[in-house]
């Protein structure tokens, strides 16, 4: 069973894409294990910038399942809105008027269920795609794209985890930022989450509203302090006083920044940073040492 790390942050920019890369990358070049990465920010994927060769393989649909409702059969009884969770179902009994809202419905068919008189029907509605790519590297990179104007994240980033090859040791989920619901159906099934994080007072206070969410799903996580050197120190005063893991710092640098923008980082890594991955990575061994000797450890 493969080992599944979330690289998650609580807000865009602090270099999360960038940790979920070179840790995929360093991963199968130092462990020698077979690693994938799954691009789960959906609204915005953009992992494979970063690899220039890529090579598509193959694209798989990903639909929702809608209610239709029949008005020759529905007797506007009203019992599939107040049923409806969402409030995606309106009904007006005056003007025989029914109709489901697609940007609302989460296709949960309790309406169905509700339905006494065979009025409600399903019809596939497309939300976006999961493509497949070889990069070079192990098992490639799974990507969702989510449909323009779809509100369906979380469903989506479902869908795109279920695609997931089971042969993989490890597998890297780069989630969406932020703290909301598809942060959450990300590190869902993830047996560790690295938080990555900035010396800066956003980088903190963000920080903190991620920690809170880890702590009420009851996720083992670690932090990755990223542009080490900038800002200050309070993010390590809070690291110490929270009892929070510090599995490592990645240095600030302007010439690493810079192969960045041009999307080169994976050709071009300082020799600091290139240590500082590696301890990354041998912490992150030990953690799945650990997780293949016994399903039921506690971290």
């Amino acid at each position: 069973m493969a080992f599944k790390v979330a690289i998650a942050s609580g807000k865009g920019g602090t270099g999360k894409t960038t940790v979920a890369v070179n840790l995929f990358h360093q991963i199968q070049q130092q462990l020698c294990k077979s690693v994938q990465l799954v691009d789960c920010d959906v609204e915005e994927p953009n992992d494979t910038l970063f690899f220039p060769r890529k090579k598509a393989l193959n694209s798989k649909e990903v639909v929702q399942q809608i209610p239709v409702i029949d008005t020759d059969r529905c007797q506007f009884c009203r019992k599939c809105a107040d049923y409806c969770e969402f409030n995606a179902i309106v009904v007006l009994p005056p003007a025989r008027f029914a109709e489901v809202n697609s940007s609302l419905c989460h296709s949960c068919g309790a309406c169905q269920y509700a339905c006494d008189y065979d009025a409600i029907s399903e019809r596939p509605e497309p939300i976006g795609q999961v493509t497949f790519f070889d990069v070079g590297i192990s098992n490639g990179i799974a990507e969702g794209r989510l449909k323009i104007g779809s509100a369906m994240q979380t469903m989506m980033i479902r869908e795109l985890k279920k695609t997931v090859a089971q042969t993989n040791d490890i597998v890297i989920y780069d989630a969406p930022p932020g703290t909301s619901c598809p942060v959450v159906e990300t590190v869902a099934d993830a047996d560790y989450v690295v938080l990555v994080t900035e010396p800066t007072p956003f980088g903190l206070h963000d920080l903190t509203l991620t920690v809170e969410l880890l702590r009420e799903v009851q996720k083992p996580f670690g932090v990755i302090v990223n542009k080490a050197g900038l800002g200050n120190l309070a993010v390590y005063e809070y690291l110490d006083q929270e009892k929070i893991e510090l599995i490592g710092e990645i240095p600030f640098s302007q010439s690493y920044a810079a192969q960045y923008a041009k999307g080169d980082i994976l050709e071009y890594m300082p020799g600091k940073m290139q240590t500082s991955y590696l301890a990354i990575i041998q912490k992150l061994e030990r953690r799945m040492t650990v997780y293949e000797g016994d399903n039921n450890f506690e971290w």
